[in-house]
């Protein structure tokens, strides 16, 4: 666990930072004594605001006086902008905003939705039946590696052959499992699979089907097609952000499940809904780490002032850990209400596809409950690096049949 004392020397920025350390006692330190902390710079990189309670991180999501046109994450914030802002959801505001989640949110229908969970609920079955014959796997790879890839894909309508290399990129534009990944190599992922879109959303004009690629390729916003752009970032991100996160908390609800024997026997036991499990399983492992906006006019906050364009950082990693909005925010507590975590994020840029990420995980475990009796780690874990997503990649297990 990292020393609270080292903080004038902790590098935020840093992937090997959040992949090599707990950084749980300095989250501590920092929402009792300094809510709103201020980072230093680190050579060419900028300072910026670091807020750490949870109700100073929902105002930071929620008040328009926070903008996430400049960036949403420390990567594109600290180097001035984000080439997808006004096209891609995550970084548009206001109306434009309202008018592209409108699309997306309107193709995820509840015939679509169950459509969906029908084939994730099998498919995991599926997975977990396989990998308890052979009692040894990665669950990370074997399992919660094939889930959310296939379940994005498939709203999506991307060739099954093209896959897995849709995954590779995606997860390797905002993460890596390995220390020695560079930023040339995210940024050259993100354009290969900028690229890939490109192509599929011309393809979608010409023979458009019911995916969600083909719905935005083809709509038209107060008379006017959406340009190649928004529909290749939004697709961009709907990768982004529903596969690399939902893997990410698969994997770290079985660790999390074989460190708290009790809460596993509670949930095999049926003394624990497997809907409020989901929730702490999304509170407990927080896939994304922070999420940052950039002030648009000064702004009071955490015992402290943000000013005019500065950047700052809600960070989730302690925002759901905060002992004046959590009872024993330490504990893993599967039957844990009320759970209002910010793991989706909040206000006007809540995850558009939080149903998803709630479906796959309550499969999960729900399969899991089912399948299997034990669950026993048997090799080392690995976590991501990286300084925006977080959490156990890998994970070696056995998994005895019940």
């Amino acid at each position: 666990m990292l020393d609270p004392d080292q903080l004038e020397s902790l590098d935020l920025t840093s992937p090997a930072v959040h992949a090599e350390w707990d950084l749980t006692a300095v989250w501590r330190r920092l929402r009792a004594e300094q809510p709103l902390y201020r980072h230093p710079p680190r050579g060419d990189t900028p300072g910026f605001w670091v807020v750490t309670r949870h109700a100073d991180a929902a105002t930071v999501l929620r008040d328009q006086r926070f903008t996430s046109t400049q960036g949403n994450v420390l990567e594109t914030l600290l180097v001035g902008g984000d080439s997808a802002t006004g096209k891609m959801l995550a970084v548009t505001d206001g109306p434009r905003h309202t008018e592209v989640r409108r699309l997306i949110a309107g193709a995820l229908t509840q015939e679509v939705l169950d459509r969906l969970e029908q084939r994730i609920t099998e498919q995991v079955r599926q997975l977990v039946r396989r990998v308890v014959e052979q009692q040894h796997c990665d669950f990370g790879d074997d399992v919660a590696a094939q889930v959310p890839l296939a379940t994005i894909c498939d709203l999506l309508a991307v060739p099954e052959e093209d896959r897995a290399y849709v995954h590779r990129l995606g997860s390797s534009s905002v993460s890596s499992h390995v220390p020695a990944h560079t930023t040339t190599d995210a940024w050259s992922s993100k354009n290969e699979i900028l690229a890939y879109f490109i192509e599929l959303t011309e393809q979608r004009r010409h023979a458009p089907g019911d995916d969600l690629v083909s719905i935005l390729a083809n709509a038209r916003v107060k008379g006017r097609r959406l340009s190649t752009d928004v529909v290749v970032f939004n697709c961009y991100s709907l990768i982004l952000g529903g596969d690399e996160t939902t893997r990410l908390a698969m994997t770290g609800a079985v660790l999390a499940l074989t460190e708290n024997p009790a809460q596993w026997r509670a949930l095999r036991n049926g003394e624990v809904s497997v809907d409020t499990a989901v929730e702490e399983v999304l509170r407990w492992t927080t896939p994304s780490r922070h999420l940052g906006r950039l002030a648009t006019e000064p702004v009071a906050i955490g015992g402290g002032r943000i000013g005019e364009d500065q950047i700052v950082t809600a960070w989730l990693s302690s925002a759901n850990f905060d002992e004046r909005e959590f009872d024993r925010p330490e504990r893993f507590l599967l039957d844990r209400a009320p759970n209002r975590h910010l793991t989706f994020a909040y206000g006007p840029h809540f995850c558009v596809g939080a149903r998803l990420g709630r479906i796959q995980l309550a499969a999960t475990l729900t399969a899991l409950r089912d399948l299997v009796a034990e669950i026993e780690v048997t090799g080392s874990p690995r976590r991501v690096y990286s300084n925006f997503l977080g959490g156990t990649c890998n994970l070696p297990v056995m998994l005895k049949a019940g």
